[in-house]
């Protein structure tokens, strides 16, 4: 089932994605990695900023999470992690179709460039990637990122982006 997550969850939403992130290390660059990947008070700014954490949960227990944050002309996908020993059993994708389906604007990601994983899953599911010109643009306008981060990242739209220039 999946079902929009509550303060109750925050716990619980803040392990999945320290869980799921330890996939970076080594990955993304060093000066980007950091235990924990997301800080609770980083957790709680993000939710006070908008983003509304969707779960999905079997047998009482959330096993993957996904953020949706409305940016007034775009909504983006934020925090997208799946429980390390859930991974490869489609959670991502219904997550992310569950997400696509609640909104009408163009959506955008952000994610990490080295990440290769996570572009292919989003390519899969129908995303594109944006040009490097547009990415810096569009990270400084929707995002509240480092330079050194949006250096080091890539931004995916997917058709209603594409169709709305």
């Amino acid at each position: 089932m999946i079902r929009l997550c509550e303060y109750r969850d925050k716990e619980v939403i803040h392990q999945i994605i320290n869980d799921a992130a330890q996939a970076y290390e080594g990955v993304i660059p060093y000066d980007m990695y950091h235990e924990p990947y997301m800080t609770m008070e980083d957790l709680n700014h993000e939710m006070n900023e908008g983003v509304m954490f969707w779960g999905l949960e079997e047998n009482n227990e959330l096993l993957g999470v996904m953020g949706i944050q409305d940016k007034g002309e775009v909504s983006l996908i934020r925090h997208a992690y799946v429980k390390t020993s859930q991974r490869k059993g489609g959670i991502g994708t219904k997550l992310l179709n569950h997400l696509i389906n609640l909104t009408d604007k163009p959506i955008l990601i952000g994610t990490w460039e080295s990440a290769e994983w996570a572009i292919n899953f989003y390519l899969k599911n129908g995303f594109k990637l944006i040009s490097h010109e547009e990415k810096g643009e569009l990270l400084h306008r929707f995002w509240n990122v480092s330079e050194r981060q949006i250096e080091t990242s890539v931004v995916l739209c997917d058709r209603k982006w594409d169709s709305n220039k």
